[in-house]
């Protein structure tokens, strides 16, 4: 595997000072040639000639290093070194430059509907936030890394989908709603398995959309929605049973009343009731006794 060299360039603006005017030096040198024209004068006119050419040939060594930007530096085919030194740089003019920006980028997969561990179809998404960290690698290991990173993030989140269910109903199983960070540390690691190749280090990796498909949405609503009263019927039901033990231990401790087992039932009957019930209970006087 190719990997990046640091390589420095000469500062550029010397360098084009020095090549400008030896050019006007030149160039007056030629003119003052032609007025006077002196013995051999064809040859002094090619020799002027060539210098000026060897200089402007100079001239495209010059090339600028933004911000947060490499470039790669080859010479025939044959990988040179990167400069990453900002500002206006000099070079050998047969190298070819290649610039590859090395800051944060941020990318979004397109809505992609798979299953998930339970074959449940579902609709899903995720932002990738990305840079290249080794320029070598990203010029040379993958023809466009740009699109790799893309094709690479898709295939990532697809596997990663088929690994968990949409939803669980087990209070330590992971999901891909109910999970959010575990999920995204799994698919951050996913993705950056696969783009290691190209010089790439993923910053960060979360899932921005996450639906069940429209042809099972209905039904899957419908089975949240049970399973949240189901839930909230278990948590009102302990907390009734409990509230009518305490009633009763402190009728017991303050001796208010002495129950029967039979007494004690129908107490227990009515507070339930009152308790769990989902409307407001309507009180009845009884005029007689729980006996007749």
């Amino acid at each position: 595997m190719i990997k990046e060299k640091q390589r420095s360039a000469i500062p550029g603006i010397p360098v084009l000072l020095l090549l400008l005017a030896f050019m006007v030096l030149d160039i007056v040198s030629f003119v003052n040639m032609i007025r006077i024209q002196p013995e051999g004068l064809a040859i002094a006119i090619i020799a002027r000639i060539v210098l000026l050419v060897a200089a402007i040939i100079m001239l495209a060594g010059l090339f600028t290093v933004q911000p947060n930007q490499g470039v790669v530096l080859t010479l025939f085919g044959k990988y040179v070194g990167t400069v990453r030194r900002t500002g206006l740089r000099w070079a050998n003019p047969f190298y070819s430059k290649q610039r590859i920006s090395l800051r944060v980028r941020n990318f979004e997969t397109s809505k992609m509907k798979v299953n998930d561990r339970d074959g449940n179809p579902i609709e899903i998404a995720a932002v990738v936030v990305w840079k290249v960290v080794d320029t070598a690698e990203a010029a040379f290991q993958v023809d466009d890394y740009e699109n790799y990173v893309q094709v690479q993030s898709e295939a990532a989140v697809r596997n990663m989908a088929t690994a968990y269910p949409y939803d669980t109903h087990e209070e330590h199983q992971l999901s891909l709603r109910g999970s959010t960070q575990q999920i995204a540390e799994h698919l951050q690691k996913e993705v950056q398995d696969r783009l290691m190749v190209a010089g790439v280090e993923v910053i960060e990796a979360r899932i921005s959309h996450l639906a069940y498909a429209p042809e099972i949405a209905a039904a899957m609503l419908q089975r949240q929605q049970a399973a949240a009263i189901i839930a909230a019927r278990q948590k009102i039901v302990e907390g009734a049973v409990g509230m009518v033990e305490m009633a009763l231990e402190k009728l017991k401790q303050s001796s208010v009343v002495e129950l029967d087992p039979e007494q004690r039932a129908a107490m227990v009957s009515n507070l339930l009731v009152v308790l769990c019930g989902e409307r407001a209970t309507q009180p009845v006087v009884n005029t007689g006794t729980i006996y007749q």
